[in-house]
């Protein structure tokens, strides 16, 4: 799902020999990519949290910290 698109990749698309179409499309790529990427961040820490719920109110505790490292590590990317 990550793409990783270059600066001069993009200068290219928007450079004299390509058209404004070309270059609108990747753009419009770039923003989709990172829409769909904070989309499932966002699913995936709701996930988690609805997870940790269940643990703590089952007293369960290696799941608890199994969750919340997985969460920690969403958050520092």
């Amino acid at each position: 799902m990550e793409n990783n698109y270059s600066y001069a990749e993009f200068l290219k698309a928007v450079g004299k020999n390509s058209t404004s179409l070309q270059a609108e499309r990747l753009l419009n790529d770039i923003y989709m990519d990172l829409f769909l990427n904070h989309i499932h961040r966002e699913q995936t820490k709701k996930r988690l949290l609805k997870l940790i719920d269940v643990a703590l109110d089952e007293k369960d505790e290696y799941a608890f910290n199994n969750l919340t490292d997985e969460l920690m590590k969403l958050e520092e990317n």
